[in-house]
């Protein structure tokens, strides 16, 4: 049998709770994976919560996108895996667990310079974050201000940019600083005045911006700063993004991923791994916690500095 967590009604962590499952099989085009360890995601936290819509449940509810470990068996029509092989998942379905069935096209081989948990840590925030900045064609010449620039999403929008040519600019609270500089943007500090803080540190004017805190104060000084509002973006404020009159990227929008955004999120993948396998990027790791614990580690995901991962 395998360990997996789900939840049978919304509400706080404590509906999350530990069952036994079937050992998965590998049906056509998919891989079976041992897993090592679980990315866990503000957006888990949403969905148990009824924060994020979603259909009502009707049995026992899977939870997890993100994950790592390694492949157990193959299904019919995989091409590119074997028993063995050390993966990471994103965009899987119930990765919460011991021992996930997924779809190979959600799998990607893991170099062994990237551990396990490192690896569980990329999925959601690596892939929104490549997505928002390829659908804002940011690159060299651009001066992205980024709002939360020291979580997990922030940070990977931080190195791509930075990688791609532009300028950063990224609020956070002051006990970020440090972390925000080292990854190459200029640090300034959320609340009032933040426009002109935001000016004094970018002189020549901010041309693109991505809201990852979901603030008003974060939409409303990037209207202010950014001429063009086709180029800014909300990662968190999708409900109401229209009436801003700027892009949402999920975070509740009414519109899915289009297949080209969607693609650029898978292309993210091996990107980011051959990046970490060279040393050309970080992930910032937080506390971890065993399976069985995922209600702990949905309680402490507000305010934790680095990715919360599981250990099956």
């Amino acid at each position: 049998m395998t360990t997996a967590i789900a939840y049978t009604r919304l509400g706080g962590p404590e509906v999350l709770e530990a069952i036994e499952v079937p050992d998965p099989v590998a049906g056509e085009g998919q891989v079976v994976v041992d897993v090592q360890a679980v990315g866990v995601n503000p957006i888990d936290a949403k969905l148990r919560s009824g924060q994020r819509p979603s259909d009502p449940i009707v049995e026992p509810r899977r939870i997890g996108a993100d994950a790592a470990g390694t492949v157990s068996a193959v299904g019919e029509g995989v091409e590119g895996f074997r028993v063995g092989d050390a993966v990471i998942v994103s965009g899987g379905r119930g990765t919460y667990a011991s021992r996930i069935a997924v779809s190979a096209d959600a799998v990607w081989l893991r170099p062994p310079a990237v551990s396990a948990v490192a690896g569980a840590a990329l999925g959601i925030p690596v892939g929104t974050a490549y997505q928002a900045l390829r659908s804002l064609d940011v690159g060299a010449g651009d001066t992205l201000l980024v709002h939360g620039g020291s979580g997990a999403v922030g940070q990977a929008v931080i190195q791509f940019a930075r990688l791609w040519g532009a300028t950063v600019i990224a609020t956070s609270s002051e006990s970020r600083f440090a972390r925000v500089r080292t990854l190459g943007a200029e640090p300034v500090v959320y609340g009032e005045g933040l426009a002109d803080r935001v000016r004094a540190a970018a002189p020549q004017g901010v041309t693109v911006a991505i809201d990852a805190a979901g603030t008003d104060e974060a939409i409303e000084t990037s209207l202010e700063l950014v001429a063009d509002h086709n180029r800014i973006a909300t990662l968190v404020r999708g409900a109401d993004a229209a009436g801003y009159g700027i892009r949402a990227f999920s975070g509740g929008g009414p519109k899915p991923m289009t297949p080209r955004q969607l693609a650029w999120r898978a292309e993210a993948m091996p990107v980011v791994l051959a990046l970490l396998a060279a040393g050309a990027f970080d992930v910032e790791l937080g506390p971890e916690f065993p399976l069985a614990d995922a209600a702990d580690a949905h309680r402490a995901l507000d305010g934790v500095r680095g990715k919360i991962v599981l250990i099956p």
